[in-house]
């Protein structure tokens, strides 16, 4: 029965991520509008024409779903427009968009390299799953990029997603991606810190006082001094 929820959660998701996404047709609609990004996202009417887009959006959802799915539905719309609305602002000309163009490459470029530092640092202790058994070989990585971050392959990993639409220049999914990223980030960190407590003890507590995390007001778990 579990397998059969994920499969329409699934299903709910990406229906709804499209009709989010489908307001990159408004600017074909409204034929009036000759530069998409600039006339919804730079003008009243545009912001009006974006308002009322949602909550036809949003009654949509409310029609066709019932809590929990709704919830699904939402968040996943909500998502699309964004990655629309990114789109739209995208393909608007702007001084800045050389500027963002090599700050998002510089992010990328390290992002990529740390998390690729931190998997052969760890070798056969890195794993993309959280582990609830340690084996036989885990040993804890405190050298190379472990001295500088607790986890230095979400890290590396959380710039690279921020990166990515900052070299897009796409404001928009910027501040989606940065607040969905940090969020995951905060959850998994924790958990896998409660077992990396349970793995090693005190060598990870101590191991844990004197290294931070790296990602920005993220602390992991809490420890009784």
């Amino acid at each position: 029965m579990a397998g059969v929820g994920l499969v329409v959660e699934g299903r709910v998701s990406v229906f709804s991520f499209v009709l989010g996404v489908s307001v990159i047709s408004l600017p074909f609609i409204t034929s009036r509008y000759t530069e998409p990004g600039q006339t919804l996202l730079g003008s009243s009417p545009g912001r009006i024409t974006l308002l009322v887009f949602v909550a036809l959006m949003n009654g949509v959802l409310l029609l066709l779903y019932r809590a929990p799915f709704y919830q699904v539905a939402i968040r996943a719309a909500f998502l699309g427009f964004a990655f629309g609305c990114g789109l739209l602002v995208s393909i608007t000309q702007s001084p800045w968009r050389h500027f963002g163009c090599v700050i998002g490459l510089f992010m990328v470029l390290f992002g990529e390299s740390l998390r690729k530092s931190a998997m052969l640092t760890a070798g056969s202790n890195f794993n993309h799953i959280v582990q609830n058994e340690k084996s036989e070989t885990h040993t804890l990585v405190t050298g190379g990029v472990y001295s500088w971050f607790r986890h230095p392959s979400y890290v590396g990993w959380f710039y690279w997603s921020i990166g990515t639409q900052v070299l897009l220049c796409n404001p928009v999914c910027l501040v989606g991606y940065t607040l969905a990223s940090w969020r995951f980030f905060r959850e998994r960190v924790e958990e896998e810190e409660f077992s990396l407590i349970h793995f090693f003890g005190q060598e990870y507590i101590d191991y844990k006082r004197t290294v931070p995390t790296g990602l920005p007001f993220i602390n992991g778990v809490k420890v009784e001094p």
